[in-house]
């Protein structure tokens, strides 16, 4: 069956490059109920572990491809034989595997780190390619620092990657240095100078770090640019200022089908889900103001954008929280918020009032927002004159 030219496969590393960051550690059990989860969002490559890292990741990876079954999933490996076939063990029971292999190409990292040459490099990478293709049939490999090798440099040795069996080539920027144009420049010049990315339909795949802010950025720069796969983790967890957010990149291509003509397999009602389940099992959840899934990504207090919600919500959100799994949106009352906010939460709380009336008890919610950060409808219902108090309000049930 040929395939969707349009179809981004979603690689998520969460359980590998996220569980490496400060407070993301994970037991295996942890790691499997993760995986689960990753499963249910619809994900198409699920990276493991490192399996030479650790026992524990070891066990982990041989956990999970005992009881996942629809991801690929995939084991990390160095370009060293004894990575590669404790990688091979650690996949013996998952129904489709995927063995991961990287390599620096910066000069930087070949001087300073791995003290090869670029020759040592090329032959290293042809060499370690091989062995993982003879031991499995899907082979991905990772020029690391990609985005800060010398670009002749870095084309020559995906190609003796693809020649030695690679059917996946991801070029990461993994320090988080590119920028979109660069990145995606980076991409098209691969397949215009190496013919057997298309001919042969090698999928490249973009892997980002967000230092500079930019990973999702990056990562969608990279899919116009002809990257049918990319590597990213929930809530952007990972490596120092994370990677790219698998809830950005998805929402990014749904929401802008018309810009980018590309879409995933995952099931966006998931999202949300998902990343309450990762806030749930590692040290922290995502920041209040995060997109797509941050606790104020559909909130809003400016009176403006309250009375634009109340009209139309398109006003002012490009999605519905319901299409990325998240309850509701929210009009948080404080000294921002506006007459119809107030009006509308009143009448959910059972308060009908007329036009003077709610002059008059905004008047003095404004009062109280000025004191106080949270307003609870315990204080809303403290701020109505004796008469509306006396009306028979609905039920809180009824009310919502």
């Amino acid at each position: 069956m040929a395939r969707d030219p349009n179809h981004v496969l979603i690689f998520d590393t969460t359980l590998r490059d996220g569980e490496q960051s400060p407070g993301c550690s994970m037991t295996t059990q942890e790691k499997l109920s993760m995986a689960h989860a990753l499963e249910d969002l619809g994900v198409d490559i699920l990276e493991a572990g490192f399996a030479m890292a650790s026992e524990g990741d070891f066990a982990a990876i041989a956990t999970i491809t005992q009881a996942i079954r629809k991801p690929r999933i995939c084991s990390l490996a160095r370009a060293k034989r004894e990575d590669i076939d404790m990688a091979a063990r650690s996949l013996e029971h998952a129904d489709r595997a995927r063995i991961h292999v990287f390599l620096a190409s910066s000069d930087l990292h070949l001087e300073y780190k791995l003290k090869m040459t670029r020759q040592q490099a090329l032959d290293q990478a042809a060499e370690s390619v091989r062995q993982a293709r003879s031991l499995c049939d899907d082979v991905e490999f990772s020029p690391e620092d990609a985005t800060r090798s010398d670009r002749d440099f870095l084309v020559e040795i995906v190609r003796v990657a693809i020649e030695a069996g690679a059917t996946t080539i991801n070029m990461p920027d993994t320090v988080g240095y590119t920028t979109p144009e660069e990145y995606g420049k980076m991409f098209r010049e691969v397949r215009e100078r190496i013919p057997a990315v298309d001919a042969q339909g090698i999928i490249l795949s973009s892997h980002c770090h967000d230092d500079l802010g930019l990973a999702v950025a990056n990562s969608l720069a990279a899919v116009s640019a002809g990257a049918r796969q990319v590597e990213c983790t929930v809530n952007g967890i990972g490596e120092r200022a994370g990677n790219a957010s698998v809830e950005e990149i998805a929402a990014a291509l749904f929401v802008r089908a018309d810009h980018y003509h590309a879409h995933t397999s995952l099931n966006l009602k998931k999202l949300y889900p998902t990343s309450q389940t990762l806030g749930q099992l590692i040290t922290f959840g995502p920041s209040p103001n995060k997109a797509i899934v941050g606790a104020n990504a559909f909130a809003h207090e400016s009176g403006i954008h309250q009375h634009g919600m109340l009209a139309n919500p398109l006003c002012y959100e490009i999605m519905t929280p319901e299409s990325v799994g998240a309850s509701k949106t929210q009009l948080v009352l404080g000294k921002h918020s506006g007459r119809a906010a107030l009006r509308n939460r009143l009448e959910q709380l059972g308060y009908t009032v007329d036009r003077e009336e709610l002059q008059q008890i905004y008047y003095r919610f404004v009062a109280l927002a000025d004191r106080k950060k949270n307003i609870y409808d315990q204080d809303l219902i403290g701020l109505l004159p004796q008469q509306i108090r006396d009306r028979r309000p609905m039920s809180y049930a009824e009310a919502d």
